[in-house]
């Protein structure tokens, strides 16, 4: 899914959308705010790299935090419903993961968590393995994903 066609699908649907990024740093939101018009669908972007911007900005509790680790779906999760919460947004999207290089057994380079939100719907959360396929490959493999996931909750949230 194209940045372009995220747009076209908020546009018609009359819905905005916001983004809670932590391992992209941004990059879904400057993918949709690259492209002329796109202030008549996106809100607003939350950059969230650190615990503590995730729960100041987002509400993400210190106890998920503490339980799950910020690379997990609950905090996925909790981003995206805070994201809608702290915004006038109608759908969003959130990215929580280890780029790289690094990661551990447990949580390995490459993993990432998404949840996507629909103000007054559904929370939806997955966990995808890229792999090590390096830091810039993982990031962009990431957005590329999450925009797939906002034309998905836009097209839900259209029927």
């Amino acid at each position: 899914m194209t940045a372009q066609r995220v747009l076209e699908l908020g546009r018609a649907a009359g819905l905005r959308v916001a983004t809670a990024e932590s391992c992209t740093g941004g990059m879904v939101a400057a993918a949709l705010t690259d492209i002329a018009g796109s202030s008549a669908v996106v809100d607003c972007g939350f950059v969230t790299y650190s615990n503590d911007a995730k729960q100041a900005m987002l509400g993400v509790s210190s106890d998920t935090l503490a339980r799950f680790g910020a690379v997990s779906e609950e905090v996925a999760r909790e981003m995206a419903l805070g994201a809608l919460a702290h915004s006038r947004a109608d759908v969003a999207v959130s990215i929580t993961g280890i780029a790289g290089p690094g990661g551990s057994e447990h949580k390995p380079e490459g993993r990432v968590c998404f949840a996507r939100a629909r103000r007054g719907g559904a929370c939806t959360a997955e966990t995808v393995e890229f792999g090590a396929l390096g830091r810039a490959k993982v990031r962009a493999a990431a957005r590329d994903h999450a925009l797939d996931l906002l034309a998905t909750a836009i097209s839900e949230t259209d029927q």
